[in-house]
């Protein structure tokens, strides 16, 4: 009951962020997952499983607003799909504390640049069609390889190459129900066929559940819950929280070896 309460909060929080921001729920989940000891394939799927309901919520608020570009929509999400099941397959074929120091580094990464992006007002122009899709091919990997990075890296990506805000966090947004999606099947196979050994979901089923109930919860919620924060005081506040929890698992793993 007290790991479905802390993950319920975790959920609220990190949806609550992520809707306001199109970024964040996935780091900021995966990043707490992996501090309690959660190997970083489970991190990664649990994640994922939860995305699947958090990402529909949020989708359909983006559709009913009309937020999404459906020519963006188009280019970027059948590249995100292939990118995502390529780093689910790469994450359950390897050991778990191998992956785990790289997949904390990387989330401190993601950490550091939601700081940097806080500094930084970009300029807004037409994304060339050349930038989409390799865009996408590299957040849904790193997305499943690390258990978040979707929005931090498409997202900013596609504002740092002059995308209008309100269309990118929603085509982002919707776009990420369907590599979120493809994700989980990929993660379901590599249990089914027996790819995924060690998986032990049914262990972490509190932490999903909690994910789930926090995240849809906080979804219709986002804009309520960050009124009284600016956008870079938010990004700032969470890269920073990212940096110090996965650069703290980063140096204990590091340690250990």
């Amino acid at each position: 009951m007290e790991d479905f309460i802390l993950f319920l909060l975790v959920g609220f929080v990190a949806q609550a962020v992520d809707g306001a921001l199109g970024m964040a729920y996935g780091a900021i989940s995966s990043t707490t997952l992996l501090a309690f000891g959660v190997p970083p394939a489970h991190a990664s799927a649990a994640v994922h499983a939860a995305e699947v309901f958090t990402t529909a919520a949020s989708g359909s608020s983006h559709l009913y607003h009309h937020n999404i570009d459906w020519r963006l929509f188009s280019r970027l999400a059948p590249f995100g799909i292939l990118g995502g099941c390529a780093g689910a397959y790469v994450l359950t074929g390897m050991d778990a504390e191998v992956m785990k120091p790289m997949v904390t580094a990387y989330l401190a990464l993601v950490g550091g640049w939601l700081v940097v992006r806080s500094f930084r007002k970009f300029p807004s122009k037409p994304v060339a069609t050349r930038i989409v899709a390799p865009l996408g091919a590299t957040g849904g990997f790193l997305d499943a390889a690390g258990g978040g990075g979707w929005g931090p890296i498409v997202t900013t990506g596609l504002l740092g190459f002059g995308g209008t805000p309100r269309y990118v966090i929603g085509t982002v947004n919707a776009s990420e129900f369907l590599i979120t999606f493809s994700v989980s099947v990929t993660f379901v196979l590599a249990l089914v066929t027996g790819r995924w050994a060690d998986a032990e979901l049914a262990r972490h089923f509190a932490a999903v559940a909690g994910l789930v109930a926090g995240g849809v919860f906080a979804a219709p919620l986002a804009g309520l819950f960050v009124k009284r924060l600016t956008e870079r005081r938010l990004l700032r506040l969470v890269g920073i929280l990212i940096i110090l929890v996965a650069g703290w698992q980063t140096v204990e793993q590091l340690a250990l070896v």
